[in-house]
């Protein structure tokens, strides 16, 4: 699935936080895994992983009625969030330029937990480590190297396609997931912030 990134209406980290300052701050979904959540994000906001999101769009539409700012790490599952929402009929959708790096790279403020690897440096450990892995052993082993060139073909696909299966399967591990959003918790926060 080829996701139309020019569609979400960009925020600068700037420029959010100029909201927040003068408070009138939209609400703030964070869209990336509990883990990654865990380790570092916006004050205030909420964790609504991708899957979940997409799973419970229909309740979430009843209490996101004013301007909501998607976040992930660098902007890709934010804008697979806005397309989700925006077909299910949710307008004044936001994605944070840049997502979390550029928040941080701003200096504006975060909640900071257990340090732990990003989606995106575990699946470059991992296709790394495969594609290390088969190469040498395909010294020895005639067609063994032909694993690391699906793993590249698979990695172009993920560049192409803005889509990542690697990235998919990794934040369903125990260390990525942390302990499950419960999306009543996350309705009942939304609710009573209104």
């Amino acid at each position: 699935m080829t996701i139309d990134v020019s569609r979400a209406t960009g925020l600068t980290p700037t420029a959010l936080q100029h909201l927040v300052d003068s408070g009138r701050a939209p609400r703030v979904l964070d869209v990336r895994t509990p883990g990654e959540f865990r380790t570092v994000h916006i004050p205030g906001s909420y964790n609504v992983p991708l899957d979940t999101l997409r799973e419970h769009r229909a309740e979430l539409l009843t209490h996101l009625d004013e301007g909501v700012v998607l976040v992930c790490r660098s902007g890709a599952r934010a804008a697979q969030a806005e397309q989700a929402l925006s077909e299910a009929g949710l307008p004044n959708l936001r994605v944070l330029d840049g997502g979390m790096m550029a928040w941080e790279a701003a200096g504006a403020p975060v909640n900071r937990g257990e340090a732990r690897w990003d989606i995106e440096r575990q699946v470059r450990l991992v296709a790394g480590s495969i594609v290390l892995a088969t190469g040498l052993v395909g010294v020895l082993v005639p067609g063994v190297h032909l694993i690391g060139t699906a793993i590249g073909a698979g990695l172009t696909y993920a560049a192409l396609s803005n889509s990542c299966m690697m990235g998919v399967l990794l934040s369903k591990l125990p260390y990525n997931r942390g302990p499950r959003t419960d999306i009543r918790t996350v309705i009942a926060s939304l609710r009573d912030r209104s």
